[in-house]
């Protein structure tokens, strides 16, 4: 005892009071994650945006997100991150009469979205002329050569699919991952057309021409002449859309 005060007592005042212990905090909550490492919200993100390119969800549609988290086998909050996100990028939208929808495109934005087609992949067929290499030019050569036997069996579904990789693939051989980037929101947008043009037989000869005609500048080096075969396949392309979509 100290004046009455036991020595092993704490001291209260001054600057050596001892303080209660801290409560230990929690860790962050880390957002939960599927099998595949994505989080839930990007799990719904891919899920959605897939059935929207696969024409499963049309232009139009109305988008319930409790109908949206029961087939995806997810809650609604995972459903309502991807579609905020799909709304971000355009493929989604609020509409003050319908709710949330998937995105229609009018005959102004099939305009633009075409003129934005031509001055990107021109680009990139100027870029994959100047930087591709031989190894990717004959990866190219391979594709049209895929294309023509889809085209001859008649089989439109593996035209589509061998049309999307050869555009893929000059788009990878511009090497520029800006304009990679780029043309890959595009398509997105693309998407909301619905089935590809190539189901014309003429359509899908004339596409087997044009992606020669591109193949052969870009293996010749010539940008100019790759830029205007790519621009004139797109212009191409953009007049049988708009047929399909505006004179029915």
């Amino acid at each position: 005892m100290h004046n009455g005060v036991p020595l092993s007592a704490p001291i209260q005042n001054g600057d050596n009071a001892q303080m209660p212990a801290a409560r230990k905090k929690a860790p962050p909550a880390t957002p939960e994650r599927e099998s595949d490492g994505l989080t839930r919200g990007a799990h719904a993100y891919r899920k959605i945006r897939a059935a929207i390119q696969g024409g499963e969800l049309k232009p139009g549609e109305r988008l319930r997100e409790a109908d949206l988290a029961e087939s995806i086998g997810l809650s609604r909050t995972p459903v309502r991150e991807a579609l905020a996100r799909l709304v971000s990028e355009g493929l989604v939208i609020h509409d003050a009469t319908r709710g949330i929808m998937v995105a229609e495109l009018d005959y102004s934005m099939v305009t633009e979205l075409y003129y934005m087609r031509e001055v990107l992949e021109g680009t990139a067929a100027r870029l994959t002329a100047q930087h591709a290499s031989d190894v990717e030019i004959s990866i190219l050569e391979d594709l049209c050569s895929q294309y023509e036997a889809a085209s001859a069996a008649g089989d439109g579904t593996a035209l589509s699919i061998s049309n999307r990789h050869f555009h893929d693939t000059l788009y990878r051989c511009s090497h520029n991952r800006y304009l990679i980037n780029m043309l890959t929101v595009l398509h997105d947008a693309l998407s909301l057309l619905g089935t590809t043009t190539l189901h014309s037989r003429e359509r899908a000869a004339q596409t087997l021409q044009e992606h020669a005609a591109v193949v052969n500048a870009v293996r010749a080096r010539d940008p100019d002449a790759a830029e205007a075969a790519l621009r004139t396949h797109i212009r191409n392309a953009q007049k049988v859309r708009m047929q399909q979509l505006f004179t029915r």
